[in-house]
């Protein structure tokens, strides 16, 4: 693999591990990258490596505080007990296209485990959330990580490509378009400039990263051309 098509993989992880911690529930160090500049920063020099357009410096929270209430506003609180904007697929009727929350999630915790991944336990993560947004951006810079990797050691990294590209246009791009759709109709829940955008942005620039993949690997299998059951593992679907 060319080291500009390398540095280009490395940015795209980058960008899917930054936007799981900033996705994930604000921490000090959260509103610290926000108000000193850092997220934007390293999205930029992300967004440059890829071709994309530059990623704005938009204002912080005003404290930790305030990020907190705008998070929990958002994404935890809401109507009759429920998020405004849910940060979990099977929240989302239409992505479940006729499954249950059950089968649905059974297929996306399907993709992990081909890749010797188990679910959190403890305080570790998303425990019982694998279609948790955080959850599958970590799953997709892992999946950078490995073609890194692959590609470094002068292997194929085609699997892992392959798996990008169904797992983004399966899971993540349509979950992240019903949070940017969700989050437009509820007017001003106090949420984060920077954590707004984000969600604004990611549908289209994951969309493009897949289409990317597909003109490398080839398109993405037609819906139900390959699509697992529940009850089978994935094996040699990318391999």
């Amino acid at each position: 693999m060319p080291p500009r098509r390398v540095d280009a993989v490395i940015a795209r992880g980058t960008v899917f591990r930054l936007a799981a911690a900033m996705l994930d529930y604000p921490l000090a160090e959260t509103q610290q990258v926000l108000e000193q500049g850092r997220l934007s920063q390293a999205l930029n020099a992300a967004m440059q490596a890829l071709g994309e357009a530059p990623w704005p410096e938009l204002p912080a929270s005003s404290d930790l505080c305030a990020l907190e209430v705008g998070y929990m506003a958002t994404f935890a609180h809401g109507r009759h007990g429920k998020p405004r904007v849910p940060l979990v697929a099977s929240a989302y009727e239409p992505l479940l296209a006729g499954e249950t929350p059950g089968s649905f999630m059974l297929n996306v915790q399907a993709f992990y485990r081909h890749f010797g991944l188990k679910a959190a336990t403890d305080d570790e993560g998303h425990i019982d959330e694998p279609d948790h947004l955080v959850t599958m951006l970590e799953f997709c810079a892992l999946l950078c990580h490995l073609e890194e990797q692959a590609a470094s050691k002068q292997r194929d990294a085609s699997p892992y490509q392959r798996a990008l590209r169904d797992f983004m246009a399966r899971y993540l791009i349509p979950l992240l378009s019903a949070l940017r759709t969700r989050l437009a109709g509820e007017g001003d829940p106090g949420l984060d400039a920077g954590l707004a955008y984000l969600v604004q942005r990611l549908p289209d620039w994951a969309s493009g990263q897949r289409h990317r993949l597909e003109n490398q690997v080839g398109p993405c299998p037609a819906p139900g051309a390959s699509r697992h059951t529940a009850s089978t593992e994935p094996q040699n679907l990318w391999d």
